[in-house]
């Protein structure tokens, strides 16, 4: 015991203090000195005090309201004045709160869903075993103010539909517009997934490597009204493609859409023109005093950028996307396929009413089309067809037929302008404000013209007036109905004065 002590430098009774310690609880850690003060997890408030603490927090502070810590201190220090007692200190109250279990303080005062969001184990990942079996899909308003192609003008952010491909990670297709997400932008960014690139590169004159076409296998999305759109159901019936949605209130499902996002918006905040992401990112950035890119000049940036993200390693898969695109197609069990008629793929995704064929023609949102091959459908088809209408141009619809051909039929008065939906449903609202309850033909197109009228006078003036001409002029380029052997081409405008500025409508309007 002596050499023990002195080895150790330890007096005789502090080493026989260890020893019996180390008897009562044979580990290691048992001789560690132990802290001295006051038992650390033991309460100091008097036994009255800290239940009424722990009740305050339970049913004052634990709610729904999400009251503030500062609320929390002053209705336990009013309680405890009431009572007659010594009322703790806000240091005291902060660190009884914070040992409150984590996901049990943000499921009573955020929800359930917010905890599960936050500390559900995520177990395993969404995986797919070649390219194009599951294809995500998401819409987000892109970070950016975009200018008119006429006055250079801030208009306001754009909307861009995208789609990622789960086994290789490369991006099939997009669609960016100033319209809202409907069933028309899905329809136009699954046209450009799915067909072939080269045509649409060259229009706008980008050179890169987009060999990325094909009908995928499965569409995973969330549960947006766009997204459970009637057109979009009978378009992938008709494709054969398997529409598979996220259970609700589930975000995390779609997380390879989700980072894909992250990853495209977080490359626009260095374009001049970016909102940033939120208000402390954007500081006293003037977003729109520096806007400069049209919505043309973006999708030709944006279409760069997937070349760019395709030829760039990817940190979950240890190649760029391209890559895997190319090696993935080795272990496809079938070749890519392709819709039999590329024309008319997007057809088969847009929204539709059920109209029977009248001797007069096809009555559609206060309009009538007509074209000569209905005349056989007028005596030998007694039931409603499908009729087709794309919301970007009205100046055509499109008759399903039933071997699932689709016959385009213009308007029956050919001099009648091409016209939107929503210049449609604003001229329609318009008149009714003004007493019309029969709405006809002429009063709807006259009305269009009107609004149109104002728009071309305001447009010098106002944001909002130039967005709108904007917006009708890339609606109806976009939108412009195919055109079949037997419809003669539309009538050419005459040449524009180069002295004098182009405006949307003077390239849209067709006489």
């Amino acid at each position: 015991m002596l050499d023990a002590s002195a080895e150790l430098s330890l007096s005789r009774s502090r080493l026989f203090e260890l020893v019996a310690r180390y008897r009562e609880d044979p580990v290691t850690s048992s001789l560690v000195d132990r802290p001295e003060g006051f038992p650390k997890g033991r309460r100091r408030l008097p036994p009255e005090v800290d239940q009424l603490v722990a009740s305050e927090i339970e049913q004052f502070y634990l709610t729904r309201p999400k009251p503030t810590l500062a609320r929390l201190v002053r209705d336990i220090r009013h309680a405890c004045y009431e009572r007659g007692l010594r009322s703790p200190t806000r240091k005291t109250i902060a660190a009884r709160v914070a040992t409150i279990d984590r996901e049990r303080l943000i499921r009573k005062r955020d929800g359930a869903k917010a905890a599960s969001d936050r500390y559900r184990p995520v177990i395993g990942s969404y995986t797919a075993d070649h390219p194009l079996q599951i294809v995500q899909m998401d819409h987000t308003p892109a970070d950016i103010i975009i200018v008119d192609e006429h006055f250079r003008k801030p208009l306001g952010r754009p909307t861009l539909t995208l789609q990622i491909d789960i086994a290789t990670r490369v991006i099939p297709g997009f669609y960016i517009s100033l319209e809202s997400p409907s069933a028309t932008s899905v329809g136009m960014a699954i046209r450009h997934a799915v067909l072939p690139k080269m045509a649409w590169l060259e229009e706008r004159e980008i050179k890169i490597d987009y060999p990325i076409f094909g009908i995928p296998k499965t569409l995973h999305l969330d549960n947006a009204p766009e997204f459970r759109s009637r057109a979009l159901k009978r378009g992938c019936q008709q494709h054969g493609i398997n529409l598979k949605y996220r259970p609700r209130r589930t975000p995390h499902y779609g997380g390879h859409i989700e980072r894909l996002i992250g990853t495209t918006i977080g490359a626009v905040h260095l374009l001049p023109g970016t909102t940033f992401s939120n208000i402390q990112a954007k500081g006293d950035y003037d977003a729109e005093g520096q806007a400069c890119m049209t919505l043309r000049e973006f999708e030709q940036w944006f279409t760069i950028e997937v070349g760019v993200y395709h030829g760039s390693i990817h940190s979950e898969l240890g190649i760029p996307p391209l890559t895997a695109w190319a090696d993935g197609l080795g272990v496809r069990p079938d070749p890519l396929r392709l819709p039999a008629d590329p024309d008319r793929f997007l057809l088969n995704f847009l929204p539709f009413e059920m109209r029977k064929i009248r001797r007069e023609g096809i009555e559609l949102f206060h309009a009538f089309y007509w074209h000569g091959g209905l005349a056989s459908l007028i005596a030998n088809c007694g039931q409603k067809l499908p009729i087709k209408y794309n919301p970007l141009n009205l100046s055509a619809v499109y008759v399903e037929l039933s071997d699932n051909e689709h016959l385009t039929v213009p308007l029956s008065d050919r001099r009648r302008p091409a016209i939107t939906k929503f210049e449609h449903d604003l001229a329609v609202r318009t008149l009714r404000e003004r007493g019309r309850q029969a709405v006809d033909e002429q009063s709807l197109f006259d009305m269009v013209n009107e609004q149109r009228r104002i728009v071309l006078d305001a447009i010098h003036k106002t944001k909002a007036a130039r967005k709108s001409a904007q917006r009708v002029a890339y609606a109806l380029e976009a939108g412009f109905p195919p055109s079949p052997h037997s419809l003669p081409p539309p009538p050419t405008s005459p040449e524009p004065d180069d002295t004098e500025p182009i405006v949307p409508f003077q390239i849209e309007e067709r006489l």
